[in-house]
C-alpha cells in the first residue's frame, strides 16, 4: 500500500487534487486507516490516476473523466476522441466569433449578415432520435457535436436508414449567462429502440420559414442576425409561431465550402388563414 504523499508523488498529484477526486468517488483510496484516518492506495490505482491527471491537463470536466473512464480502454478510446472533437469545434466556433468582432470592429456599420430571402416549406411528420441537454452558449458547440455523433453510432448500429440531415432544436434561450435546453435530432428510417440519453419520437408535420446560411455565418453572434431575419419576416407576414426555432444542418455541411449554405434556421409557423 502507498501513503497519499508516495501516491502523490508518483502520480504527479497534490494531496488537494487527491482529496477531491476522493470526494467526487473518481479516485476513492483502497482503504482509509479507521485509526488515524490516512488514506492508503493501492500500487494498481497509479494507472488510473496518471489517466486522470493526463485527462485534467486538457481542461476535461471531473463528470466527463468518469464517463471516459468507467468502461472498457476501446470505450474510452471513442468517448476521448468523440469529446475532442467537440472541443475542436468549440474552439473553431470561438475563432469564428473572434473574426466577426474583428470584422465589424474594422467596418463600422456594415452589416452582419448578407441580404438573403425567408422562405418557406412544408414538413412531414418526422421520426427522429434525440438528445436533450441543457447549456448555455459556450458548451453548445460541444454539446451538439457530442450528441450527433453518440445519435449516429446508436442509429448506425440498429442498422437505420439516416437521411444525413440533423437538426438543433431550441426549447428557451441559450445565451453566454444562461443555460437552457436544446434538443439535438436525426432524422431515420426503420425500428430502433431508445437508449441511455437518446429518446426517439415523431416530430409533428409541420409549416416553417427559414433562410440558409453558411458555416461561416453560423457562428455567434453572427448566426442572431439570421434568427432576427426569419423572426421579422414572419412577424410582418401576420404569421404566428408555431413551435421552438431550431437549426438544420444539411448532409455532410462541414465539408461543404465556407461560403456555401449549409445550414437552414427555420422557425415552424402557422397557417395564414383565408
Amino acid at each position: 500500500m502507498l501513503t497519499i504523499s508516495e501516491f502523490g508523488r508518483r502520480t504527479g498529484l497534490s494531496h488537494k487534487a487527491l482529496r477531491l477526486y476522493d470526494v467526487s468517488g473518481l479516485l476513492p483510496p483502497a482503504q482509509v486507516d479507521p485509526a488515524n484516518g490516512y488514506r492508503l492506495y493501492d500500487e494498481e490505482q497509479l494507472e488510473r490516476a496518471r489517466r486522470i491527471s493526463v485527462l485534467r491537463q486538457l481542461d476535461m470536466p471531473l463528470t466527463k473523466i468518469a464517463e471516459i473512464l468507467a468502461g472498457s480502454d476501446e470505450e474510452a478510446l471513442i468517448r476521448l476522441d468523440r469529446w475532442w472533437i467537440a472541443q475542436e469545434a468549440t474552439t473553431a466556433a470561438r475563432r469564428a466569433t473572434l473574426q466577426y468582432l474583428r470584422d465589424r470592429l474594422s467596418r463600422t456599420g456594415t452589416s452582419g449578415l448578407p441580404p438573403r430571402p425567408v422562405l418557406t416549406r412544408d414538413v412531414p411528420a418526422t421520426k427522429i432520435a434525440t438528445i436533450r441537454t441543457d447549456t448555455d452558449q459556450q458548451t453548445l458547440i460541444g454539446v451538439i457535436v457530442s450528441s450527433t455523433y453518440e445519435i449516429r453510432a446508436h442509429l448506425a448500429a440498429a442498422g437505420a436508414a439516416l437521411t444525413g440531415e440533423s437538426w438543433v432544436i431550441f426549447h428557451g434561450a441559450v445565451t453566454p449567462e444562461a443555460e437552457a435546453p436544446v434538443e439535438v435530432c436525426m432524422p431515420f428510417d426503420g425500428l430502433v429502440d431508445p437508449a441511455g440519453p437518446i429518446a426517439i419520437r415523431v416530430e409533428p408535420a409541420h409549416r416553417e420559414a427559414y433562410c440558409s446560411i453558411t458555416m461561416d455565418e453560423c457562428a455567434f453572434p453572427r448566426i442572431m442576425l439570421a434568427y432576427d431575419l426569419v423572426y421579422d419576416w414572419a412577424r410582418a407576414a401576420g404569421l404566428p409561431e408555431a413551435g421552438p426555432p431550431r437549426e438544420v444542418y444539411r448532409p455532410d455541411c462541414q465539408l461543404l465550402p465556407r461560403d456555401q449554405p449549409a445550414v437552414d434556421i427555420a422557425l415552424p409557423i402557422l397557417e395564414r388563414k383565408a
